[in-house]
Order: structure tokens, then sequence, then C-alpha cells
């Protein structure tokens, strides 16, 4: 019985150690054994899927960070996983926790900002002011910048917990709408379905949001220093 609407995301269990947060590695687990198999049919989609992925992300970075794009296939691998695994019944969600977003947000891009101004200050400088911005505006410019720079884990973290902590309440609002409803049960139903679709493109569409905005990121504080020093991301 549940307490409240938010009582779905509640990580504690009846025993004393909590083992909803295993099911975010149980996948990690299984994966190794699809390398003693035969090549089938979903072996090949995952491929084709990953090949669409890298080409995707490989536009986005320059020539000499093109092995980023491992980091960000496995990272929209990952969350899509736990994202995915969430709308299956008495599974944990992981994903529509912070603890979980931060946790691959903040590493990202603090590694990112440690790079740059350590290898390309000079750079890191100059992104904070816009091309083509007033003098009179250039220290409103600086300001706005530094923000929006410190701001992006969170924003990253946010929109992927918040998507998915939006869906999962409409679907437990549903579910307990349709335990008292008689005559609307059919209609209740056939909208469960529908939402569940949704919820399966949204799960998709937010895991690569979150790879497209990471390798966004990484491509905007290493872009110069790409060009200008041999050293490269793929060495972090």
């Amino acid at each position: 019985m549940m307490t409240n609407l938010f009582s779905t995301f509640d990580p504690a269990t009846s025993i004393s150690a909590s083992l909803n947060w295993t099911s975010t590695f149980i996948m990690l687990v299984i994966l190794p054994y699809t390398f003693w198999m035969m090549p089938s049919r979903q072996s090949m989609v995952i491929k084709l899927i990953f090949n669409k992925l890298h080409q995707e992300f490989e536009t986005l970075l320059s020539a000499k960070m093109k092995g980023m794009t491992i980091l960000f296939i496995s990272m929209f691998s990952f969350i899509l996983m736990n994202n995915l695994m969430g709308l299956l019944p008495y599974v944990f969600t992981s994903s529509s926790h912070l603890v979980f977003t931060m946790t691959l947000a903040v590493p990202m891009w603090l590694s990112l900002m440690i790079f740059g101004w350590l290898n390309q200050t000079q750079n890191m400088f100059a992104h904070l002011i816009p091309e083509g911005s007033p003098p009179a505006l250039m220290p409103f410019m600086v300001c706005i910048e530094t923000i929006s720079n410190i701001i992006r884990p969170g924003s990253l973290a946010v929109r992927l917990t918040a998507n998915m902590i939006a869906g999962h309440l409409l679907m437990c609002l549903l579910g307990n709408s349709a335990a008292s409803a008689n005559m609307l049960l059919p209609m209740i139903l056939g909208a469960q379905i529908i939402l569940m679709l949704f919820e399966m493109a949204v799960a998709i569409i937010q895991a690569y949001v979150f790879s497209v905005l990471s390798t966004l990121y990484t491509s905007e504080v290493a872009y110069e220093n790409a060009q200008q020093s041999p050293l490269s991301l793929s060495g972090l």
C-alpha cells in the first residue's frame, strides 16, 4: 500500500541492505555473455545502432578526439538500459534519482573543466565572451557564461530525472484510478498502453539527449585545444 504518490521511487526495502540499486548494474553482469554467443539479429541491430551513434558523435568532435565516441556510446547504452528497465514491473527506477544522474554528469563536466583550464587557459577565458559582444556588456556576458557553465551538470541531471519521474507519476496515477474504475476501465487500460509506448520513446530520447549534450560540451571546451595541442581528451 503506497503512502503517497512518490513512494514509487523510494529505494528503501524491508531488508536491512537495499537491493534495489542492483538493478542498475544487473545488465552489466549479463552483457559479457553476448561475446561468447553466435552472432544473431539482435547483436547485428545493436552493432548497427552503435555505428550510427559513432558517426553522429564523430561529426561533433574534432579529429583528435574521435576516440571519445566510445565513452559517449557507453554512456548512452548505460542510461538507456536503466531507463528501459525502470519500465518493468517491480524494478527500481534508478534513473529517476539525482544520485544516479549527478554521478554521470558531474565527473564528466568536472574532468572537462579541469582539462580545459589547465591545458588551454587562454581559450577558456575567450569562451567566456561570445564573439561580437559589445564592450559595455562584456562584464555581464562573463557572469552569464560562467553561470551557464556551472549549471550544465545540474541541467543534464535534472532533465533526465524530471522526464523519468513525470512519466512514472502519470502511469502511477492511471494505475490507481483503474483500481476503482468500472465503466472507464477499458479506456484507462488503452491510455496506459499508449503511455507505456510513449515512455519507451522518452527513455530512448533522453539517453540520446544526455549523450549528445555531453558531446557538445566536450567539443566546446576542447575544440581549440585539439587543433593546437598534441594532447587529446581520449587520454582522460
